[in-house]
């Protein structure tokens, strides 16, 4: 018995298998380590999330550098084989390369990264992890009106990044568009309406506007884009029904329901206050009742 335990520990294969275990094992244990007290010294969420994850990334290339190191010997001899069965694993594997590129892609530009709020593959939502294969985004909208979360949690692969647009709400330009639309009868007073309307976006978006125009800039030096307004905007447009008038305005894009409903608060106060002067206008359908119909079959024409 003894003398198998020492022929086994003497082959130099389950040797080597030993010390790539034992090696692992302990890249791994410190690989944990220094995980677990980096939150210690990395206080920002997005900071301390990349440099988890680059230390997990660090420690499973270390496993794989230190088992080519042990195994060196034998691998060369099966270089060969690789080679031949290379390019079937390709075919077969073609969609799962593709992803790998698409996340060298998104890590290796501006793509999007953890934290923004993107639309990608007809899924909108808050990008939570970028993994190998697939993106993790917690999911917004369908069922539920506005930019809230629905509470899935949806995986994307990576390869989309070639196949489809991606939108990106919060990369260069934090900020979004949005507009509010308030129909008033005809002969309200409109240029009180558009006063109201005016001041109200300047009071309730005064703090976006100031750094929605800081980043503005940033954007100009940085694209070829021409020059827009992030202040509040008002428009008019007459219709068969009423008169329609347009709220433009900036907002960060974690606001956009908050703000919206800021605005049409103040507005709807500040609206009602003058009753005499401006009336909000609604659709009114009326039903009229049919009116009675005589029907004469051709018999009786015939008796006539």
């Amino acid at each position: 018995m003894n003398e198998y335990v020492e022929q086994v520990i003497r082959n130099p294969f389950i040797q080597k298998l030993l010390v790539a275990f034992l090696g692992v094992i302990i890249i791994l244990t410190l690989r944990n380590i220094v995980r677990s007290r980096i939150g210690k010294y990395i206080k920002d969420r997005s900071s301390y999330y990349r440099t988890k994850k680059a230390i997990g990334w660090a420690g499973y290339f270390l496993i794989i550098l230190f088992i080519l190191f042990v195994y060196g010997n034998e691998l060369s001899g099966i270089t060969v084989f690789f080679g031949v069965a290379g390019a079937g694993i390709a075919f077969a594997l073609q969609e799962v390369i593709v992803s790998i590129a698409g996340w060298i892609a998104i890590l290796s530009t501006d793509i999007y990264k953890t934290g923004d709020r993107v639309q990608l593959g007809g899924i909108k939502g808050d990008v939570v992890d970028v993994g190998v294969l697939r993106t993790t985004i917690m999911e917004m909208g369908d069922w539920v009106d506005g930019d809230l979360y629905n509470g899935r949690m949806v995986r994307v692969a990576n390869s989309f990044v070639f196949k489809e647009p991606v939108y990106n709400y919060s990369s260069d330009f934090p900020f979004l568009w949005d507009e509010i639309k308030v129909p008033i009868k005809y002969g309200s007073d409109y240029s009180l309406v558009r006063k109201i309307l005016e001041e109200t976006g300047e009071e309730v978006i005064a703090d976006y506007t100031d750094e929605a125009a800081v980043y503005w800039d940033k954007m100009l030096k940085k694209f070829f884009l021409e020059e827009a307004t992030v202040k509040p905007m008002v428009t008019m447009e007459a219709n068969d029904n009423w008169v329609e008038f347009t709220l433009r305005y900036v907002v960060d894009y974690k606001s956009r329901r908050i703000m919206k409903d800021l605005l049409f608060q103040n507005i709807l106060e500040k609206i009602e206050k003058r009753p005499e002067e401006i009336s909000l206008a609604s659709a009114t359908f009326e039903l009229v009742e049919m009116p009675r119909v005589k029907v004469v079959s051709e018999k009786d024409q015939e008796k006539k």
